[in-house]
């Protein structure tokens, strides 16, 4: 098999794994908050399996990057996954017996999952030259849109099934989940070969035959993240993340407070994760074809547009287009960042670099989701709006600067 047919096996693997994991991550999160208020007994706990679990996500994050820049691509995707089923078969029990400490314990469990299936992005980037990574990325981030559909629709026939087996009802989705990661798991163990890393290094050779190897002689995070390109790949990822979930997080009990229904908040957030994860594909090729910078400067826009669109009415329409327009922001910055990110670096540099980003990206979205509710409670969601489009303007401005600089250097060559 040629490298071509190889690089396509995996990122069709990666696909697949992205696939089976976020549906198996979303279908347990639409209850996590109502376990979260009735297992702890008090609604004040509802919003702690969300922090749990992007607490365990971030964490993981830089621990399989650590993994993976030592071992290869695979055996770290394979031990998160396998600590992700863990943790959905502690949240099962948790629910059983009712525990909510255990129940935590279970949901932090599961970012171990949620991180390798995130990195998987940065595996297919290994296995491709500059110029297809952005595709390479988008086709796994696209992955995300299987999910963001099945994944709510496991929710009610899990939960028969476990009532009708003896446990209770809001306990089925985590069983599910459990079989979706072991699913998840032996897809990796058994497709994702040769491990991409190595492939990765064999391409990196064939597109570059002078350069000498670096592998032995990484450079430091510190170093890495001070370049301007580093710098406005990560700050793109990282603010993108904490805006996105600065202003989706509230935005349900804006319209509750409004005195919308169910099916109304349900039609807004499913407009936005249709945005998030639907153009994927698009993106992958403008990165490719535009380049990164314009493709980042165009989400960050978007972001900054939503921002400012979503307080201007209550009403769905509106709001619908604005969060879908907050998904497709984020979408453009996630995968122009992401494709910037590693044409910075080399194979040796590369999963403990990415690791270390991810997660960056994961303690924004804690900042996000938390910052939201006390922004919200103090003065309101305009000025939700107003914090979320001041902290665009901090990627915007890096991404701005990296551009000029470079513009700079093709002028004096």
């Amino acid at each position: 098999m040629n490298l071509s047919a190889l690089s396509r096996k995996i990122t069709i693997t990666l696909f697949i794994t992205m696939s089976l994991g976020s549906a198996g991550l979303i279908a347990p999160g639409t209850i996590n908050s109502i376990l979260g208020a009735e297992i702890g007994g008090n609604p004040a706990w509802a919003g702690v399996p969300s922090s749990m679990l992007t607490l365990g996500t971030a964490l993981s994050a830089v621990l399989l990057g650590l993994v993976m820049s030592r071992t290869g691509r695979r055996a770290g995707m394979v031990l998160g996954i396998a600590v992700g089923i863990l943790g959905m078969v502690l949240a099962f029990r948790s629910v059983v017996v009712a525990s909510f400490p255990l129940f935590l314990a279970g949901i932090a469990l599961t970012g171990g999952a949620q991180a390798a299936f995130q990195l998987g992005r940065f595996a297919a980037a290994d296995v491709y030259p500059p110029e297809r990574r952005g595709r390479a990325i988008s086709t796994v981030v696209l992955g995300g849109t299987v999910g963001a559909v099945v994944g709510p629709w496991l929710v009610g026939p899990t939960g028969a099934w476990a009532a009708r087996s003896g446990f209770p009802e809001l306990a089925g989705p985590y069983a599910a989940a459990a079989a979706i990661f072991g699913a998840a798991f032996l897809v990796i163990f058994v497709l994702l070969r040769p491990d991409p890393r190595e492939l990765g290094r064999e391409i990196e050779r064939l597109h570059h035959p002078d350069d000498p190897p670096v592998e032995d002689a990484p450079r430091s995070l510190a170093q890495i993240f001070r370049q301007p390109a580093s710098l406005a790949a990560a700050s793109a990822m990282v603010f993108g993340q904490m805006v996105m979930v600065l202003m989706m997080g509230i935005t349900a009990l804006y319209m509750r407070n409004h005195q919308h229904a169910l099916t109304d908040v349900s039609l807004v957030i499913s407009s936005h994760t249709f945005g998030m994860f639907a153009f994927s594909f698009v993106s992958g090729q403008l990165v490719d074809r535009w380049g990164r910078g314009p493709v980042i400067l165009a989400g960050l826009s978007g972001l900054i547009l939503a921002c400012l669109t979503a307080p201007l009415s209550p009403e769905v329409i509106p709001l619908s287009l604005a969060l879908f327009l907050l998904g497709l922001g984020w979408n453009f910055s996630y995968v122009g960042g992401s494709s910037l990110l590693a044409d910075q670096l080399t194979p040796g540099e590369r999963a403990r670099s990415q690791g270390f980003n991810d997660l960056l990206v994961g303690l924004a979205s804690a900042v996000g989701s938390f910052s939201s509710g006390l922004i919200y409670a103090a003065q309101g969601y305009t000025l939700v709006g107003v914090a979320g489009m001041l902290l665009t303007l901090i990627p915007f401005g890096l991404a701005c600067w990296w551009l000029a600089g470079r513009r700079r250097l093709a002028v004096t060559i």
